[in-house]
C-alpha cells in the first residue's frame, strides 16, 4: 500500500478555455462525464510548483520541491464533481519513475522552471519523456485584481473546488484519488503565454476563445493513495 501524501501547491495559474461538450466526452475514458459550465466543457493548462511533498506524518523538511505543469478537465462521476488529468509533466526523474509506477499518474518527465520576481512568475516546461510526444510550454502570468473566495463565486468554485481526481493507468485502468484542503483562493490573472504546444499533443485543437485567466498563491494538500476504481 502506497501512503498518503502532503505538499504544498504554489504559484498556480488557471488557464482555461471553453470546449464543445461533444469534443470533451470524445477524449474522455468510459465512465466519466463532461461537467458543465456556462453550456461549456471546460479545457485548464496548470503551471505551478509543488513543495515539501513527502509522505504524510513525515515532518515537512523532508520533502522534495516540484515544478509540475497539468492539463485537465472537469468531469462529474455519479454525481461527484471532479477532475480528470490527461497528462502531468514534472521535474525529477524520480519523481516521475515513482509516481507512475506507485500512484499510476500519467507523469511524464520534462525539464521545469519556476521564478518568482518584481509580482510575476516566469515558467519553462520542455517534456523529454522517452517516447512521448515533446511538449513546450512557457509563458509569464501575475494577478491582477482582488481576492476571490472560490465557493462564493459560480465558475471559481466550478474551477478549483473539487476534491477527487481520476486518471487512467498505463494498463488503461481507471484510478482516483482523494484530496483534502481548505477552500481556494483566487486572484484574476494576465498571462503572457509564448509557447503552448500541450493541448495539440494531446489530440486538441487550439480554441477559438480567449482562456480565462485564475491565479492562486496555493494550499496545503493531503492526497490519499490511488485506487483502482470498480465497476
Amino acid at each position: 500500500m502506497v501512503l498518503p501524501l502532503e505538499m504544498g501547491w504554489r504559484h498556480l495559474l488557471f488557464e482555461n478555455w471553453p470546449i464543445d461538450p461533444d469534443v470533451m466526452d470524445a477524449h474522455l475514458p468510459e465512465g466519466l462525464d463532461p461537467d458543465i459550465h456556462d453550456g461549456s466543457a471546460w479545457l485548464s493548462v496548470v503551471p505551478f510548483t509543488n513543495v515539501a511533498v513527502r509522505p504524510k506524518g513525515f515532518p515537512a523538511w523532508l520533502g522534495i520541491r516540484l515544478p509540475e505543469l497539468n492539463l485537465r478537465t472537469y468531469v462529474t462521476r455519479d454525481g461527484v464533481p471532479s477532475v480528470y488529468f490527461f497528462s502531468l509533466d514534472a521535474q525529477g526523474v524520480t519523481s516521475v519513475v515513482g509516481a507512475r509506477l506507485f500512484h499510476h499518474l500519467p507523469y511524464y518527465y520534462a525539464r521545469i522552471s519556476l521564478t518568482w520576481e518584481d509580482g510575476r512568475v516566469q515558467f519553462s516546461s520542455r517534456r523529454r519523456h522517452p517516447g512521448a510526444r515533446p511538449v513546450h510550454y512557457d509563458g509569464t502570468y501575475w494577478p491582477t485584481g482582488e481576492p476571490i473566495s472560490a465557493p462564493d463565486d459560480p465558475f471559481c468554485e466550478f474551477l478549483v473546488e473539487r476534491y477527487r481526481f481520476y486518471t487512467e493507468a498505463q494498463d488503461g485502468s481507471m484510478r482516483y484519488t482523494d484530496v483534502a484542503h481548505e477552500p481556494w483562493t483566487l486572484y484574476p490573472a494576465a498571462a503572457e503565454i509564448g509557447t503552448n504546444t500541450l493541448l495539440s499533443a494531446h489530440g486538441f485543437a487550439r480554441p477559438d476563445a480567449d482562456p480565462v485567466y485564475y491565479y492562486s498563491p496555493g494550499l496545503d494538500v493531503v492526497a490519499s493513495r490511488s485506487k483502482r476504481l470498480r465497476g
